[in-house]
């Protein structure tokens, strides 16, 4: 090994130490209390990022089906901490991009919702379909569920998994889950229609990443069938070189409507075991545009919250036109 590559390799071994120190052992918690070491992990993918979304079919499984070219992209993300409960904490993602007039706009991102020993997870079952699901006792023991919702706070998906810290590395990683197709492979009507996936987040020395390992399936001669698996790769870096502020005005003046907005789903899932929301390819639910623009309507003024608020309730409620998911099954 020559003097630069030694140099190299403990450089690399140092900044691998100082992101696993954050999660450090700590003293025994009461049998039922989440470890401080997977809340550390979990808090620490807030603050401000540039990202990379780097998306990649690799492997076909029918043998028409040609992968489509890599797709990549990227922005400033801010990840805010909404709710810190001890066992639940719930991170808000919100994009910063520049509008028409060249002045910073707000784009309300994802959000991951993190339960320490589940009982339930809402799940996608099929399209426009999620269910509200039990977690068997021995699976949630010493778990978490991770619940990623949309853009208007509609669900997406869930799962559950352990943070583990070998290696030098802190990372969670999810059960196989189904999910809806994503907005990059929607609007191009493919012939796959959802995925399923494994889902990773490791912390790195400058931020974290979020991993995907997905099949992308449809229906083939009246079967589910694989077309193709999928690599996802999305980097956050640590910067903040870029207009914050937009994100967090934003987020002090809509978080209360939001609030209200989550907890209109909330209940929704909560009174039939589950809820129907139509997808579409552009906004990922039919609800999507309403919800975020009586959000742009608070940010610019042009509403109060507590009118927005209840346009948002009468929506989500009506949502669901059809019978409850319980007597669907």
């Amino acid at each position: 090994m020559t003097l630069g590559s030694a140099m190299t390799t403990r450089r690399t071994c140092f900044s691998l130490s100082l992101a696993f120190a954050i999660t450090a052992s700590l003293p025994a918690l009461a049998a039922g209390e989440p470890p401080e070491r997977d809340r550390r992990s979990i808090l620490a993918m807030a603050g401000d990022y540039k990202v990379r979304f780097d998306m990649r079919e690799t492997v076909p499984f029918v043998a028409d089906y040609k992968p489509l070219e890599p797709k990549k992209s990227g922005g400033h993300e801010v990840v805010r901490v909404i709710a810190d409960r001890g066992d639940f904490i719930s991170l808000q993602h919100m994009l910063v991009v520049e509008g028409e007039d060249k002045k910073p706009a707000v784009v309300k991102h994802w959000r991951q919702d993190w339960t320490y020993e589940p009982a339930k997870v809402v799940v996608y079952e099929s399209s426009g379909r999620w269910t509200l699901k039990a977690v068997a006792a021995e699976k949630r023991k010493g778990a978490w569920s991770q619940t990623v919702w949309q853009t208007d706070d509609s669900p997406r998906y869930g799962g559950v998994g352990r943070w583990v810290y070998d290696h030098g590395v802190a990372r969670w990683q999810s059960d196989e889950t189904l999910r809806p197709l994503a907005r990059r492979d929607a609007i191009r009507h493919p012939v796959y229609t959802w995925y399923v996936g494994v889902n990773r987040h490791a912390l790195t020395p400058t931020g974290w990443v979020h991993e995907q390992d997905n099949a992308k399936v449809g229906i083939r001669d009246g079967k589910p069938v694989t077309y193709v698996h999928e690599v996802v790769v999305n980097t956050y870096d640590r910067f903040n070189a870029y207009p914050v502020a937009a994100a967090d005005d934003y987020w002090a003046k809509t978080k209360a409507y939001w609030a209200e907005v989550r907890a209109a789903w909330d209940k929704a899932i909560a009174t039939d075991g589950g809820v129907r929301v139509t997808e579409e390819a552009q906004a990922g639910s039919v609800t999507g545009p309403k919800l975020m623009g009586l959000a742009d309507e608070i940010a610019e003024g042009k509403t109060e919250t507590a009118k927005a608020a209840a346009e948002a309730r009468a929506l989500i409620a009506g949502a669901d036109k059809a019978r409850p998911l319980a007597a669907l099954k």
